[in-house]
């Protein structure tokens, strides 16, 4: 560390219903520069929005950066922070030896961008107040309430079907 640029990252992410449209927020700042990106899905989770927005943060930093990224959610947070997902990863993406990982493809997307870049997760409690965490949010509400959003497609696939309806009338 030391002489890398210093960026700030703030991220949210949530889903209309969970599941349901989703989007994501980030808000990054280097210096006196700031960049907002958002984005969303038409069927996901709060979960994979909030992963996402963290992940779409740091696809954009063009070379190796310290990074201090503001999330208020406890599952991006510890997952990073508490080694969490790199045990499931080293665990063929299962928590438990029952209990698979839930969203492995968006993990090992941010796992990657995370070894590209020195990290530090940062908890922020939602919805207290703090400026950069509230546009997060204003964006990705803004963002999964837009039409036509593309789908999701890993959840989407991994999500069972419905079947023929048990109704004769419907």
């Amino acid at each position: 560390m030391g002489n890398l640029p210093q960026v700030t990252i703030y991220t949210d992410g949530g889903a209309l219903g969970n599941p349901g449209p989703g989007g994501y927020g980030a808000v990054m700042l280097y210096n006196e520069h700031r960049k907002e990106l958002s984005g969303g899905y038409r069927m996901t989770t709060n979960n994979r929005m909030e992963l996402t927005a963290a992940i779409r943060a740091l696809e954009t930093l063009k070379v190796r950066c310290e990074v201090t990224l503001y999330t208020d959610s406890r599952y991006v947070a510890d997952g990073v922070e508490k080694g969490w997902a790199k045990k499931w990863r080293a665990n063929g993406w299962q928590r438990t030896t029952k209990e698979k990982a839930l969203n492995p493809d968006l993990w090992e997307q941010l796992l990657g961008l995370l070894e590209q870049h020195d990290v530090r997760v940062v908890w922020v409690k939602g919805h207290a107040g703090n400026q950069e965490n509230e546009r997060c949010d204003q964006l990705s509400v803004a963002a999964a309430q837009q039409r036509s959003l593309p789908p999701d497609e890993v959840y989407e696939r991994s999500k069972p079907k419905p079947g023929p309806s048990k109704n004769w009338m419907t």
